[in-house]
């Protein structure tokens, strides 16, 4: 199973029996939390949909999974969601099969999706993969498995002599748990995991160096550093996490 990247997203296609698309983190409807804050955008749903769209015609997929967030208002649906959400899914719909692994923004939205659509808020695996939006304990099932989750917002930072030569820039750490951290039975194949930036194109992130042992999730303080890598929005290695050149403020 080789992942195939697409940092318009960002976005990662699995194939293995079936073709699954995967994002995390859309937080379609966000304008109206930033107008109640005093910040007023225009809705961005329809750019950030289109650039889905665009994205899922060209990687073909039999699935899209959204790993949580597709939503951003807590613990309400705000007027703009419920106009547009029902637009989004419509249009996803149209081009491929849709499954959602709902995230903590997600309340409210299961009145707008179909049978199935809905997996488990602890994760589910579909071909053999688990997927989960990364803010709960994952369901056994999970054990043992590559796990594709969202939340965590991964952004990665690379310094060189001289500085900073890249800042903030969304990226991707792939890495094993301690099964036992998270409740997992233990398994003959290591439970990996790998955390998928938002999709969200202003969510900002957290530094990729400051998730392992974070109190974000439980899955965060599981994290195995010692096996973890670090990859780029396009899927470029960028380094193992133990080896990330660290801030120099930080030295």
């Amino acid at each position: 199973m080789n992942p195939e990247f697409y940092p318009a997203g960002p976005a990662v296609l699995i194939e293995r029996n079936v073709r699954t698309l995967v994002i995390a983190d859309p937080h379609f409807g966000v304008e109206a939390d930033l107008h109640r804050r005093g910040l007023h955008f225009q809705s961005g749903t329809a750019s950030r949909l289109s650039r889905l769209l665009t994205i899922i015609e060209e990687s073909d997929p039999d699935y899209l999974v959204v790993l949580g967030d597709l939503k951003h208002m807590i613990p309400y649906v705000t007027y703009q969601e419920k106009n547009e959400v029902p637009i989004v899914l419509k249009k996803i719909r149209e081009k491929t099969e849709f499954r959602l692994a709902p995230g903590n923004h997600d309340t409210g939205l299961e009145k707008y999706l179909l049978k199935d659509e809905l997996l488990p808020v602890n994760g589910a695996v579909i071909d053999g993969c688990g997927y989960m939006h990364g803010h709960t304990i994952p369901a056994s099932e999970l054990a043992g498995k590559l796990i594709l989750c969202g939340h965590h917002h991964p952004v990665v930072n690379i310094y060189d002599e001289v500085g900073c030569s890249l800042r903030g820039t969304p990226g991707y750490l792939l890495a094993e748990i301690d099964n036992a951290a998270v409740d997992l039975p233990e398994t003959p194949a290591a439970t990996r995991v790998l955390l998928v930036p938002a999709f969200y194109e202003l969510a900002g992130g957290m530094d990729v160096r400051l998730i392992p042992g974070n109190k974000i999730s439980p899955l965060a303080k599981a994290i195995r550093t010692d096996t973890a890598e670090v990859f780029l929005k396009d899927g470029t290695y960028v380094d193992t996490w133990e080896d990330l050149t660290p801030d120099p403020e930080d030295t």
